[in-house]
């Protein structure tokens, strides 16, 4: 498979060069769309138990369904406690699994796909999906390094605009011995105060503990929905 990928970048390369040699136009990327002025109802604050807030712009100018989402879930109080299951060095963290293992959603109907110009840059925010564009529902990742070839395959919804160092402090792992958590999510006009690093470590260490003793919240007939990893996550591009 890597072989093909490689085959198939070294083809359009020389293709490429053939076009350009004959006089012909290469056209270059679509320009991704303008970002807006960051407001308070478009803002996502993750309160997370390595240690402060990460903060991020929601674009429902060009994923509104999956904005609002992210905004009735967090509102109802569904990202409080779950963790980031799958976090793999160099590519991204994802999360939203109600069960932690990457089988769950929310009970709420599986989303149309929102595919748009929005880069699988560092700190991307993307909504993970099965192989079935019209899969994605609660669970979503942060991009810890670029990833462009994924562009258009799956619906982004925004960038980390604050914090990131937070995410960067997740702990590795498919699932991490360890896994961060999501002590508390918020959306920023509802004014809720963040908290500071004693009581993100306190609250996340008691909902570890509660999690431990507690059934796990697994919704009925949810499928398998998972980001596929790079070919070679040790050939990825600097952080």
């Amino acid at each position: 498979m890597r072989l093909r990928y490689l085959f198939a970048g070294l083809t359009g390369l020389f293709m490429a060069g053939v076009l350009a040699a004959q006089g012909a136009s290469v056209s270059a990327p679509a320009a991704p769309p303008p970002t807006p002025p960051l407001e308070a109802e478009n803002t996502w604050h993750l309160d997370l138990s390595t240690g402060g807030r990460v903060s991020i712009q929601l674009r429902p100018d060009v994923a509104p369904n999956h904005v609002e989402r992210i905004k009735t879930l967090t509102r109802r109080g569904f990202y409080n406690g779950l963790v980031f299951h799958r976090v793999i060095e160099g590519f991204m963290a994802q999360g939203g699994d109600p069960t932690g293992t990457g089988t769950g959603d929310s009970d709420l109907p599986n989303l149309d796909a929102e595919f748009n110009g929005l880069p699988h840059m560092r700190g991307a925010l993307g909504m993970a999906r099965t192989q079935d564009s019209n899969s994605a529902n609660s669970q979503f990742y942060i991009m810890l390094a670029p990833r462009l070839n994924m562009d258009r395959n799956y619906t982004m919804l925004g960038r980390v605009v604050s914090g990131m160092a937070y995410v960067d402090a997740l702990e590795r792992g498919e699932p991490p011995l360890a896994p961060g958590r999501i002590v508390r999510a918020s959306i920023g006009s509802d004014n809720v105060p963040p908290m500071s690093a004693d009581q993100l470590r306190a609250e996340a260490d008691r909902l570890a503990a509660a999690a431990q003793s507690a059934p796990a919240r697994v919704p009925p007939g949810t499928p398998v929905v998972l980001v596929p990893a790079p070919d070679n996550p040790a050939a990825q591009p600097p952080r």
